[in-house]
């Protein structure tokens, strides 16, 4: 996928050329025909992506919305071998907030509600998620603080509430992926929990070609009891810093050398690691339409059994905005906290979406998502005990994945957008997912299920006002 959308991307580069071309100098530091500014082409390893949009004035404003919606679902409560069909109703109301001064930068992002499901006595299950970002800039660099907080009643791998696809509720104040990624849980199950992961960076200018990142975090994933068919989750926390040095080539290429470190802690006891990564990369960035990102290097991993495990760490990424659509495609390899499922995984991930207007009101949306989960640590004596008298007292879920090796865990959608008016939009959209167990999962003289399957069918409308100028 990744070589069949470069060879597309630089046949569009080649036949029109971007807008932002070299022939138009950008001074910096009072020097012309220098590359791009930071600000406009951000470091490699930094946090913040550069933006695909057309630009524009730069505006405070304040945006409230809502969106409703009602979905069919097979296997609503998300459990492996289930195939019972329910209904889930969601009503969520939305805020965006977005504050300019002349060296500060404040955005808010907020979407909270309820859904219904109906089946099996769930009921209602609240909906919560707030990103915020604050910036403060210099001349020559930049302090950028964000938080994520969410509660939710399912994972969000591949989450769709309202019309934003299988991207999730994160919004302004999303996280990144890569090293300073919080534990995203796995799409499992109806336990409620909270994922939160708070970031701070510093960037610093050297000069017009040098700059240096530097950013830390903290995350934690938290699941409240086995509210779901006795399902069990672990709970983690982590800890996770990047430094890195950037050099760029030319206005749109640069390379950086980055050194980063996780330290995770786990609910289940004596379940704790850390890991070490080095990367070199590489990234070649048109602003305003395209961003394509390499980079691998040697991972090592200490505290689990074998005490140390040496790796490859590695992530691609390619944004492009054509004239009328665009696509973004991910590809990453870290050490994740495990979803939920594993007090630890050596996680392989792909993201792919795409979005083509079809007319002035049409539009069409796809994406789909795959992750490939290897253990790290193996099973405790207590998390075998609990698994075997779980599934002694006949409840199949009640030690989930806590004798697997391996789990995948994947979804893909479209969808089909039509604007009535400027303030609303509806649309209709099919997701289906998967969540399989390797083989060791199920004990020797027992009977188990180890794939979870789903087709979700949404219809609904979105509600979004023109924005309120706060200026």
């Amino acid at each position: 996928m990744m070589v069949f959308a470069l060879g597309v991307v630089w046949a569009q580069d080649n036949a029109t050329p971007p807008s932002d071309s070299p022939q138009q100098p950008v001074p910096a530091y009072g020097q012309e025909n220098a590359p791009a500014p930071i600000n406009e082409n951000p470091p490699l390893s930094g946090l913040d992506l550069p933006s695909l949009q057309e630009h524009a004035a730069p505006l405070s404003y304040l945006q409230p919305g809502a969106t409703f919606s009602e979905s069919g679902s097979t296997n609503v409560g998300n459990t492996l071998g289930g195939s019972s069909f329910g209904s889930i109703s969601r009503g969520l109301g939305t805020l965006t907030l977005k504050r300019l001064w002349s060296h500060y930068d404040l955005a808010l992002d907020y979407m909270g509600g309820a859904a219904y499901y109906n089946h099996g006595g769930v009921g209602w299950r609240q909906l919560q998620d707030l990103g915020i970002a604050q910036k403060i800039e210099w001349k020559r660099g930049q302090l950028s603080l964000r938080d994520n907080f969410s509660y939710l009643p399912e994972g969000n791998f591949g989450a769709a509430y309202g019309s934003l696809g299988s991207v999730g509720i994160g919004g302004i104040g999303s996280v990144p992926g890569g090293l300073m990624a919080g534990g995203s849980a796995a799409a499992f199950g109806l336990t409620p929990r909270i994922l939160n992961v708070s970031l701070a960076e510093v960037s610093e200018n050297l000069n017009p070609r040098s700059a240096v990142t530097a950013a830390g975090g903290y995350s934690f994933t938290h699941f409240y009891g086995n509210d779901f068919n006795g399902a069990s989750f672990i709970g983690s926390s982590q800890v996770s810093a990047q430094t890195g040095y950037n050099r760029s080539l030319t206005p749109h290429t640069q390379i950086a050398a980055v050194y980063g470190y996780q330290g995770f802690d786990f609910s289940v006891l004596g379940t704790a690691f850390h890991s070490h990564v080095i990367q070199g990369m590489y990234g070649h960035r048109i602003s305003g339409r395209m961003d394509l990102l390499l980079g691998a290097g040697p991972q090592i991993i200490i505290g689990t059994s074998p005490d140390t495990k040496i790796g490859v760490a590695a992530q691609a990424r390619l944004r492009y905005r054509f004239s009328r659509s665009s696509l973004d495609l991910r590809y990453e390899r870290f050490v994740t906290s495990g979803g939920g499922l594993f007090a630890g995984a050596q996680t392989d991930m792909v993201r792919f979406g795409v979005e083509h207007p079809l007319s002035r009101v049409w539009a069409l949306s796809a994406d789909m998502g795959f992750t490939h989960n290897n253990r790290l640590q193996p099973l405790t004596q207590q998390q075998l005990i609990a698994c075997l008298t779980g599934v002694a007292q006949g409840s199949q879920n009640a030690c989930p994945a806590s004798n697997a090796t391996t789990y995948i865990d994947g979804f893909a959608g479209a969808a089909l957008h039509r604007h009535f008016g400027r303030e609303f939009h509806g649309y209709l959209s099919y997701q289906f997912s998967d969540l399989a167990f390797d083989q060791s999962f199920c004990l020797s003289g027992t009977a188990c299920d180890r794939i979870s399957n789903r087709h979700v069918v949404t219809f609904g409308l979105d509600w979004t006002p023109r924005p309120i100028r706060i200026d």
